[in-house]
């Protein structure tokens, strides 16, 4: 290997997760691949998260080379995008998203643990705690769709008129921002336990069709939280925290 591509590594060995995802979301799929947190555990190094899992960050570093090849597509630059427009894609498609589908999850897991409860346990265990996700995601969203994204959206505006923001809409960011915070660690470990139980995924040879339906809806929604926690801690908290 030349010189230049091993410091160019030991560059990005460096970095965080959260870093290297929110410059180019595409690297999302390797990260993905080997089980790696980039959104709740974006503030690891990429050399600490590869120490984790007994990985070699030269190679990983060079996966996520390949996967930024070609053209980005300017639907998935979000780190150029304005705060208020990030805010407004958030609450259109993720937000939405979880209005959607959240109360659908919980029906099925319950409709499955009364049906497949005995011979999987796990079940009643997991509808429990996505009973729970639900209680907690509603809040948050309320706090961020009430609270942190109005602050976020006036200040901006104060900032593009030369005005100087209101002491009170700082105080908001800070306060929802610490809160906030913590919450996506509270909902993000209860994700990772789900699919712990449910043994990523793997449906159970005895299962029905709603079973199947479920964990497949459970794994779209993992997927989906990735995402949006990544969009808010990884790019639009870091940038509304220095606001």
């Amino acid at each position: 290997m030349n010189e230049s591509k091993k410091l160019q590594q030991q560059d990005i060995s460096g970095r965080t997760i959260g870093e290297i995802v929110a410059e180019n979301y595409r690297c999302a799929a390797v990260f993905d691949k080997y089980g790696i947190d980039f959104c709740c555990g974006g503030q690891a190094t990429l050399s600490s998260a590869c120490r984790e899992k007994g990985l070699d960050p030269a190679e990983i570093a060079r996966e996520i080379e390949v996967s930024k090849s070609g053209p980005t597509l300017h639907s998935e630059q979000y780190s150029a995008w304005e705060l208020p427009f990030l805010a407004d894609y958030i609450i259109n498609i993720h937000h939405a998203y979880l209005n959607e589908n959240t109360g659908q999850i919980a029906t099925y897991l319950h409709k499955i643990a009364g049906v497949h409860g005995a011979n999987h346990p796990e079940v009643i265990e997991i509808a429990a705690i996505f009973d729970r996700i639900a209680a907690d995601m509603a809040d948050h969203l309320r706090e961020e769709e009430e609270v942190l994204f109005p602050a976020i959206k006036r200040i901006h505006a104060a900032a593009a008129a030369g005005k100087t923001p209101e002491r009170n809409d700082r105080r908001a960011i800070e306060d929802s921002l610490r809160k906030l915070h913590g919450e996506h660690e509270t909902i993000g470990d209860a994700v990772h336990q789900i699919r712990h139980l449910a043994k990523d995924y793997a449906v159970p040879e005895d299962a029905c069709n709603t079973f199947v339906v479920t964990w497949r809806k459970l794994r779209e929604f993992e997927h989906d939280l990735h995402k949006h926690v990544h969009l808010e801690n990884n790019i639009l908290f870091a940038k509304a925290a220095q606001l």
